[in-house]
């Protein structure tokens, strides 16, 4: 099974949706680089809902080691590009993240990708949620960004469509 690196955005919109404890039914344990956790505690200080990953027992942080390459991901946010250097370190890895630039980075670095949609796809599939419509429209009403096609594409593959 893959390393599951998690960036900010997933744990804040799956958090808050509720369905944080779906990941160790989806992946078993994941991990978050010391950016993220960075993201996450000055979010929280700003009022914004995020979970305390000191008490998430599923959740691992691990620092990057090879920090050199993370200027070379630039306009994107230091959980971000954390996320992807993480990746490049391990062998078989997954990473989440939602942000479109930061998912052409991951492509281009041939990285597994997935975001908050994509896990709940995989939520539904494994009996973790009944629907994804009605978690589609608390993103929305939460800020999460989601395009009509995008939505369209969502809502065939989960055949509620």
């Amino acid at each position: 099974m893959p390393e599951v690196i998690l960036n900010t955005s997933p744990l804040q919109y799956l958090f808050q949706l509720q369905l944080l404890d779906l990941l160790p039914r989806l992946y078993g344990e994941a991990l978050v680089p010391t950016g993220v956790v960075q993201e996450v505690r000055a979010g929280v200080a700003r009022g914004i809902a995020l979970p305390d990953l000191s008490s998430v027992p599923w959740l691992r942080v691990k620092p990057v080691a090879s920090p050199a390459v993370l200027p070379l991901a630039a306009g994107l946010g230091l959980g971000e590009r954390e996320v992807l250097a993480l990746a490049l370190e391990l062998d078989d890895s997954l990473v989440v993240l939602d942000d479109a630039l930061a998912r052409r980075f991951a492509r281009r670095l041939n990285l597994a990708l997935t975001g908050t949609l994509g896990l709940l796809l995989k939520a539904k599939e494994i009996g973790g949620i009944d629907q994804v419509h009605p978690y589609l429209e608390r993103l929305e009403a939460l800020g999460f960004r989601l395009d009509a096609r995008t939505r369209e594409g969502v809502l065939k593959v989960a055949e509620e469509l």
